[in-house]
């Protein structure tokens, strides 16, 4: 009986001297944790008033609201991080900070790899937005997609094509190939090719079609239209016209100007007796070819009698 007293009265006091020695250590940590929990509240202060003014300064130099937010929450995750780290210290936790920063490292690793082509498409999607080589409301080509840019978030760009199917396009791709902007300069030019009889003035031609393109409306006044032969056809001497047009961004105005230049040239040619002719295609009769269809006619003829 007096060997357990002596066992109970031994475990008391080492809990006593252990509860103790924790009581004292708090106590001399008092001014450190006070000092730690001020600093936490100075750092949780200064990271909202570099977020509401990271947020403001970039909001002058990018359009993307998206990626305002994300650099203004970067900014903000930064300073608390930061300040984490220095109350950590000033509690003399260096132990502890060290294992966070390797926790920290092999996490930050191990995502890497699981996510590197979402960290792919995010980063390109920063890239697109800081360079901003397209906008909502584009009229753009990728690769072979073509449309109307609908949307560009951080992971993907959104494009409506023109049969109305909506394609979705992950940043990283988007910025790794060329990417054709028809509405950033604000005007577009339509390449227009033609034929004319070999039996034609060439001269007259020329001149006929100038002047019927540059009355359709919507063809640029301060741009030539610019008329050029390109060669000679197996039944036309063939032409390419080229014509800027101004103030039609969408993709259906665009082509209206088109198809109004198609008519009046049309026109034009028929009122100035200018032919566009139908493909003529030569054919050879015989075995060897060369002969002429009345003579393969008249041998079949005289085979049957």
């Amino acid at each position: 009986m007096n060997e357990f007293n002596f066992d109970v009265e031994k475990a008391y006091k080492l809990i006593t001297n252990k509860l103790e020695t924790w009581v004292e250590q708090m106590i001399e940590m008092l001014p450190n944790l006070a000092l730690a929990i001020l600093v936490v509240v100075l750092f949780y202060l200064l990271a909202r008033l570099v977020k509401r003014l990271g947020l403001k300064l970039f909001s002058k130099f990018s359009s993307n609201i998206s990626l305002n937010h994300l650099v203004a929450n970067i900014f903000y995750i930064t300073v608390i991080t930061i300040g984490t780290f220095v109350a950590l210290d000033i509690l003399k936790l260096e132990k502890t900070v060290t294992s966070l920063l390797a926790g920290v490292g092999v996490v930050g690793l191990a995502l890497g790899f699981a996510f590197q082509d979402t960290a792919a498409n995010f980063v390109s999607g920063i890239f697109l937005a800081m360079r901003a080589p397209i906008n909502t409301g584009d009229i753009v080509e990728i690769g072979s997609v073509k449309g109307v840019v609908q949307k560009i978030n951080l992971r993907a760009t959104e494009i409506e094509t023109f049969q109305g199917t909506l394609v979705v396009i992950p940043n990283k791709d988007v910025f790794q190939n060329p990417i054709f902007n028809y509405t950033h300069n604000g005007r577009r030019r339509v390449d227009l090719e033609c034929g004319i009889s070999y039996g034609d003035d060439l001269e007259k031609v020329r001149k006929v079609s100038l002047s019927a393109i540059e009355k359709v409306e919507g063809v640029s006044k301060e741009r030539p239209v610019v008329f050029h032969y390109s060669g000679f056809g197996d039944s036309s001497i063939n032409f390419t016209i080229k014509a800027w047009v101004i103030g039609h961004q969408k993709q259906g105005e665009f082509l209206d100007v088109q198809s109004e230049m198609v008519i009046a040239l049309k026109k034009a040619f028929d009122e100035n007796d200018i032919t566009i002719p139908f493909p003529i295609r030569t054919l050879d009769f015989g075995i060897k070819g060369g002969e002429k269809l009345s003579a393969m006619l008249t041998d079949t003829s005289k085979g049957k009698s």
